[in-house]
This record gives C-alpha cells, structure tokens and sequence, in this order.
C-alpha cells in the first residue's frame, strides 16, 4: 500500500486533548473479488495540548538525512517554526504507507503528499481559531504555530486549538493551498540532522546499541563457502564455555544455483548464544565445523577473469540492442578505437556491521531491525520461518550506514529463527568479518569495446560485449546493464551484447547499483575516443549529446533479474535521456573548474565525466597530481548536479554529494573482493580500505535549478566520479586506466 494523492485525511482527539493527523490510504481497486485493506490512519503530525508538535519520519534513517528532510516538508506547510519541533522515526506498519529506502526516491515519493499532509492540519487549526472567533477562516491565518485573527490581531497557539480542530471536517485536499517556493521558510534552509547532537553525544541511536531486559547475544557461524552446510560440530565443547547459553545448528534448505535470489535469506550455519556478544564471539573461536561446501567451493576470480577473456571471443548470448551497421560502419571509420576494461565486486563495508534483535513469544515476534525494507524483511521471515506476517512487527532503528546493504534481510531472518527456538529477546551482531565475507556484493563484469571514428572524428560506431553474470536469460542481481544506457541513441551504429557466467554467490545493490561501475567503463572510453579524436574531452562531450532539444527515450525492456529488490530495480534507467539538462551540468562544471582555462604543472591534470541515474544529472571535474612513483593526490573536485527545481535541506543536499565522492574515491584505490576456491579473501577494512581523511580532496558543490519535479540525492553523484579521476590520470601521465582497483596497477595516495 502506499499513500497517494487521493488518500484523505483524519483527525482524532489525543488522550487529554489535542490533535492526531493523519491520512487514510485508499484500498486498491482490483477487477478481482479481494479484501479491501483496513483503513487504518497515518499519523504524520501530532499537536499536544501544551502546543508541542511532533512529526513523524516514515521512512528508514541510514545516514542519507530523510529524518529530518520529510518532516520540514510538512513543518512548511505547516506553519511552525522548524526549531520548535520534535521529530519521531515511525516503527513499521501499514498505516504509514510506502515505508523504503532505496532508488534515491525519498523526495519525488514524498514531496507532494508531506506538504499535503502540513497544509491540511493548518487549515483545520485556522478553522477551529474562525470557529472560536465566530469570524471567516479567510480573516485568519497561521503562522509560527499560531493562528492570527488580521483584523483584531488576536491570536491562539495551536495547542488551544488542536482539540477543536480534531471535531471539524475535513478540507478538500484539492481545494488545500500549497505555498510557492518564494514563500518557503523551511524548505530551501540549511538544517542540521535532527540526530546530530545524539550522534555526538553518544547516545544510543543506533541499532547495535538498542538493548531490552533479559536479552542475550548471539554470533552466527557460515560457511566461508557462500551455501555450504554444516556437516559436524563441537557443540558440546562450545556449550561448556562461559557465558553460553545455547548452541545449536539452522538448517535451512538453500538452494545454491548458478543464478542466486536477490534476497534467499537464511543461510545453514551454527547459533552462539551467550550472556555478552564477547561470550558469544569467544566461543565462537573454538568451534570446529565441518562443511559440505557446496558447488561454490570451484569458484575463483582468476576464473572469472580466464572464462570472461575467452567469452570475449566468441560470439555472445544474447543482442541487448542493435542499432544499424556496427561492423561496416567500424570497418569503413577512419579510426578505429578498442579496448577492455574490467572492475571488480565490492563489499559495502559500512561502519556499522549486520545487527539485528528479536524476540518470539506466544506465537508472536518483534523485531528490532535497521532494514532499509522492512516490508520485504517481514515477508521474507514469514515465508522461510513460517510465522504469519500480521505477527510479526518490526520497530525501526537508525543505521550506521548501509549504502544498500539493507535492502537485503539475511541477518533479520537469522536472528528470527534463534529467537524462535529459545523465545528470550536476543541481539544478533556480525562481526567485521562476518560483515565483508557474508555481503551481497557489487557484481563485478567485464567489458570489451571498439568504436570507430569518421575523418572529421565523430563517433559514429560502438560495440561493447559485456561479459557478466547470470544462467541462460537470468542476470544476477545488479550484474544487468539496460539496453539503453548511455551512449545508446547518440551514437548511429551501436551494438550492446552479454555473456554471463555462473555465479555461486549473492550480489546486490551498492549505492548507484549498476552506474557506479558502468559510468567508469562508458566515460572512460568515450575519454578514450577523444583523444583518438584529437579533441578536447569536454567539448567532445557537448559534441556527443548533441543539441539541447534532443531526447533518447529508453526501451522499457530490461534484462530478467532474479528478485531484485524493488526500491533499485530499473531505477537507475532513465525514461528519457534530457541532453538540455546533461549539457547544462556539463558546461556548468566547466564554468565552475575553470576548464580549459588553467595553466597546470607537470604531472597534473584535469579530467570529466558525467552520468545520469536515479533521476540526477550530474557531472564532476576532477583536478590529480600523480608522482613519479605513481603516488596519486586528488587536489580538487567539481560537482555540479540537477535535481529539479527544489533543494529541501542544502545542508543535507551537499552532504550526500561529499559522501558519494569519498565512496567513490574509496571505491577507485583499493576497494575489491576477491575468489579463491570459494572462499572471499578480504576480511577486513585493513585488505578493503575506505579513504582516510588525509587522503580526501577539497570538494566543491554546485546545484542548477531548472523547471523539473525535485529528485533524490543519494547515489546519481556517486558514478561519475571514478571515470572523472582515471581520465585526469590520464592528462597528467599519459596512462589509462582500465582496470580498478588502482592499487592492482601500482598506484597508491600520496
């Protein structure tokens, strides 16, 4: 369900007066005979008798802002001083509607019904004031939590008001006036985090911190072969050391194919269960299992790298699009330009590892969960533990980071089944290992292009075959590339073909699924062909997208994913390609970096590169020094991006893009995970590095507006960034870069 244009809304008296607004959600209208869901109110806005206003956050809090930025759309419209407010997350239940964070969704899905939500309450306290008055609403107006009589200039707080406007009827939404951008108070100002001062302060926010009397701690134990299953243990042994409580082996029949779910859920393993998470960890130690590890155990990247080289070579599965004649137009361009790129899969690596805690009693489980799909979580626990939804509920707590991560609910359907079988409250901690070993990674893929350039040097061919992922027609999740990504529709011969290779292990979404490695493999070679061109990058750039009234508009075919999550699926494929809006960021970067302009020293450079995906254009400079000894600095970057015509919180705004340039950053020197026999070789921070603060660049943000619906921020600024530094790499030493991570090609930072 989720809450829509239509939905109307509700009030009702608090306890003790006051008023609790909300919105009913429409039962969905089928052809077919169905239950109607109950119609339940969502309460987004509650006003206490004391005139305390609090707003509730229906959306999962992972660190990209969405606590703060819903509720200033309805404090907007409300008319209360955003300082004045308190802001409450919302625990998961249907009354709240589309409860996800995902696809960078959260200001398209929410702009209009949050500010709808606000408009309608001040209304009805301007209505209760006229009714009190015994004057015409259209003489009052509201303002700083209160309502003014214009004429006689007097006023009440809205906690007078509140339990009178709770008995009046309900505005037409469509009769509700919505403020103009010039009227904005809220929207469009600098907020800090409504979490800011508890995050330093070291309160226990986060889900590894939540805790409840007579709760236990548990660690599970996996195969290091994603699937394998336990075959022997010492449980005994283990049951005997300090602190443990409970040992015991899950089962669980996992189906280990050559494509995997996008969320399969529970894998076999072995529950500790102990008095402290330490207990439990120590314990853990002295396990002896022996696995039946599975088909994975054949696995390498050594492989996958042989196999791709020699798909390569061969004719490929399947024709994702074929515009023209790519061979003749090659055969008869005046240049011809090949090359191979390839990146490797990623874990998300965030901060704070998979928790999860749980408690089952009398059929019933509550689930305390940092999920970034809490929907998709309970119905995965229901199906693989058996307990029917409405008994299960979940309550929401902040992540430390998930970038992703969260969208998938193995560790929630872990520490259900241990709840289960011992019926106490228990807290399920991942260790570091555990978090990087047991991911569901970035897919890693490997691309081999030929394009070819006319006497005047203008593309006018491209063939890339993708070697990726997958079984028959099956990709694995995120391992797919849509048949109209960029530079499909600019180019006049254009050919996109796959070959995938079986792939025992879960991928999934990492922050920008699928263009964070596709926009270095695309920008990078149209960089490739520029030079061949013997043009300037960004002008060949401009060149390429053509004139600003030009749009491609996208197949909305995809290839078949295996129950990807919903939130990311096809999100990052544009409906329409604006070339008016991807030239306008391009020639502002180029404003903004002085590109063209700048007299730099030897062995620096400056390189570009954009993209677009879920929903935002962006396009970076990035300005490097690369030494002799191939110590990489990057001194600068530009960013500049559109997302329509409204920032709700530029503070939160310019945040994410600084994020997404340190992950990418991050992403570009040593990020990989790696195969061998089965087995994921990188363990820890220390062989999957994030960038250091020294190592960060000077970033400077650039928003253009322009006349579009406002669009999320959290992942479209992050591809571009990896294809901007290789190709400044490239105009500072003459080296292209094809292969990341950059530290596998002797690179290091300085």
């Amino acid at each position: 369900m989720r809450v829509t244009r239509r939905c109307f809304l509700r009030v009702t008296a608090l306890s003790g007066g006051g008023m609790l607004l909300g919105a009913y959600i429409e039962p969905k209208v089928s052809a077919q005979p169905q239950a109607a869901p109950p119609l339940e109110p969502t309460s987004f806005v509650k006003i206490a008798p004391d005139g305390t206003v609090t707003l509730i956050s229906r959306n999962p809090e992972i660190g990209q802002g969405v606590k703060t930025m819903l509720p200033m759309l309805i404090a907007e419209e409300l008319e209360v001083d955003w300082t004045s407010v308190r802001v409450e997350q919302a625990n998961f239940d249907a009354k709240y509607g589309l409860q996800t964070t995902g696809g960078s969704r959260a200001a398209s899905n929410n702009w209009l019904p949050m500010q709808q939500v606000g408009a309608v309450g001040r209304e009805m306290l301007i209505a209760a004031a006229a009714k009190t008055w015994g004057v015409p609403a259209s003489e009052c107006y509201a303002a700083h939590g209160r309502v003014y009589h214009r004429l006689t200039d007097r006023s009440m707080g809205y906690g007078q008001l509140a339990t009178t406007a709770a008995t009046l009827p309900i505005p037409d939404m469509k009769s509700v006036r919505l403020k103009q951008p010039s009227e904005y108070k809220i929207i469009g100002q600098s907020q800090a985090g409504v979490d800011i001062h508890d995050i330093v302060s070291g309160k226990p926010i986060f889900g590894i911190d939540f805790t409840t009397p007579g709760m236990l701690y548990a660690v599970y134990e996996k195969c290091p072969v994603y699937g394998g299953k336990v075959m022997s243990a010492n449980l005994d042994e283990v049951k005997k050391m300090p602190g443990v409580r409970h040992a015991f082996v899950v089962e669980s029949p996992l189906n280990v194919g050559p494509v995997m779910e996008g969320d399969p859920g529970l894998e076999p393993g072995i529950a500790i269960v102990a008095d402290t998470w330490w207990q439990a960890q120590s314990a853990r130690q002295k396990l002896n299992v022996k696995w039946d590890e599975g088909p994975g155990a054949d696995q390498s990247s050594t492989g996958f790298a042989q196999r791709a080289e020699q798909l390569s070579k061969q004719p490929p599965n399947h024709t994702l699009k074929n515009d023209g004649d790519v061979e003749a137009a090659i055969k008869s361009s005046a240049k011809m330009v090949e090359a191979a790129y390839s990146y490797p899969f990623i874990s998300h690596a965030p901060l704070e590892p998979r928790n999860c805690s749980a408690h089952f009693r009398d059929g019933k489980l509550q689930i305390w969960s940092t999920t970034q799909q809490p929907a998709r979580g309970r119905a995965l626990v229901s199906k693989i533990l058996g307990i029917p939804e409405g008994d299960i509920s979940i309550n929401l707590l902040r992540a430390g980071g998930s970038f992703g991560r969260g969208l998938t609910n193995d560790y929630m359907v872990e520490v259900s089944a241990i709840a289960k079988q011992i019926g106490v409250p228990v807290k399920l901690v991942w260790s570091r290992e555990d978090d990087m070993t047991h991911d569901y990674y970035r897919p890693g893929g490997f691309h081999f292009l030929r394009a070819g350039l006319d006497s005047s040097g203008k593309a006018v061919a491209w063939s890339n075959h993708f070697v990726t992922f997958g079984d028959g027609d099956h990709y694995s999740p995120s391992a797919s590339i849509a048949p109209g990504e960029f530079p499909a529709g600019f180019i006049p011969n254009y050919s996109l073909n796959t070959s995938l290779m079986p792939l025992r292990l879960k991928t999934g979404a990492l922050r920008a699924p699928g263009a964070n490695a596709i926009s270095f493999v695309m920008q990078s070679f149209v960089d490739e062909l520029a030079n061949a061109a013997g043009k300037d990058p960004l002008e060949f750039r401009l060149e390429l997208l053509g004139e600003p009234g030009h749009q491609i508009v996208n197949e909305a075919a995809k290839p078949k994913v295996e129950n990807e999550p919903a939130p990311t699926r096809n999100a990052s494929r544009p409906q329409a390609y604006d070339v008016a809006r991807m030239r306008g960021v391009l020639q502002l970067v180029a404003e903004k970096s002085g590109w063209g302009k700048r007299q730099l020293p030897k062995g620096t450079g400056m390189g570009v590169a954009f993209h677009y995906s879920f929903q935002g254009y962006f396009a970076h400079v990035a300005e490097v020094s690369v030494t002799a000894n191939q110590a990489l600095k990057v001194n600068k970057f530009w960013a500049c991006g559109d997302v329509g015509s409204q920032i709700v919180n530029p503070s939160g705004a310019q945040a994410q893009v600084q994020g997404a340039i340190i992950d990418g950053l991050s992403e570009l020197m040593h990020q990989e995970i790696t195969l061998e026999q089965g087995r994921v070789v990188q363990k820890n921070y220390n062989q999957h590095m994030l960038l250091r603060l020294t190592q960060a660049p000077q970033i400077e943000v650039h928003f253009l507006k322009t006349e579009n619906a406002p669009t999320g921020l959290g992942e479209p600024a992050l591809p571009p960034v990896i294809p901007a530094v290789c190709n400044a790499i490239f105009a500072a030493t003459g080296q292209r870069i094809r292969t990341l991570p950059l530290a596998n090609s002797g690179y290091s930072w300085a």
